[in-house]
């Protein structure tokens, strides 16, 4: 990898965008090779979670100079499939079966706000800066509004991108994209006692969990009467549900559960 340091710690893959010097932002290499991982990881069994993270002082700072200006002198043809390139490193990250931990600090924007809409549970620190830029540049934010209005309603999101205006991690959290706000000096240790209550659960039931909530959404009321019932029946019948079942009834914890 060229534009990532991937490692793992435990059962917990490490993503980091390594390329501060600047800030992180997206080439179309990163964007291939972000896409790649998030695809391999969703066929690894042995991992309980994904965690995304930039290094340096700055999460992502969307496109970097030369990705514009590559925009800029490309036709409408190449700009539509460079968009739909993008497109798919969002939903692969979305599709990730993995539950997704988002470690944001200094700042996320453009782009860097689809990741984090992409993300499952995402912790900031309470400094970060946050905005939908593309107005400012005379841009939309087109790629990334599919994501953002996955996870978070019109309403909130509506002045933010109309105006291009930075906003604060508190109000990321009142719109739903950021769901913890620490302290600098605290943001590691948020992130890990995340990671250790997804480790307290079961593996399955999270993934399972995950791809049920996304799935939801799009069914009908008796779709999903079908659909969660099945879930639920599935579960229970399972290995790790009989375990998790057993376990509470014997007052124990269940064999997945680290000591």
């Amino acid at each position: 990898m060229k534009t990532l340091l991937l490692n793992e710690s435990k059962d917990v893959l490490n993503v980091v965008m390594n390329r501060p010097d600047v800030r992180n932002a997206f080439s179309a290499l990163m964007v291939q090779e972000l896409t790649d991982v998030f695809r391999q990881a969703g066929t690894r069994s042995d991992l309980r979670a994904l965690c995304l993270r930039g290094e340096g002082k700055v999460f992502c700072a969307g496109a970097d100079m030369a990705y514009m200006q590559e925009m800029v002198n490309s036709s409408f043809e190449k700009n539509q499939e460079d968009s739909q390139v993008l497109h798919g490193m969002f939903e692969a990250l979305y599709q990730c079966p993995l539950p997704v931990v988002a470690r944001v600090q200094g700042a996320a924007f453009g782009g860097a706000l689809g990741l984090v809409a992409c993300s499952d549970i995402v912790v900031a620190e309470e400094k970060t800066q946050f905005c939908f830029s593309e107005v400012k540049l005379g841009l939309a934010p087109a790629v990334i509004s599919d994501f953002v209005l996955r996870k978070t309603s019109l309403g909130f999101v509506a002045p933010l991108m109309l105006t291009g205006r930075v906003f604060s991690s508190g109000e990321a959290m009142a719109a739903g994209l950021v769901h913890h706000a620490v302290a600098a000096d605290q943001l590691e240790t948020s992130v890990d006692r995340v990671l250790h209550h997804l480790r307290e659960a079961g593996t399955e039931a999270v993934r399972e969990t995950k791809k049920l909530i996304q799935k939801i959404p799009t069914l009908t009321r008796a779709q999903t009467l079908v659909e969660t019932s099945k879930v639920i029946a599935q579960r229970r019948a399972s290995v790790e549900g009989q375990e998790g079942l057993k376990s509470f009834l014997e007052k124990r914890a269940p064999r997945w559960r680290p000591s």
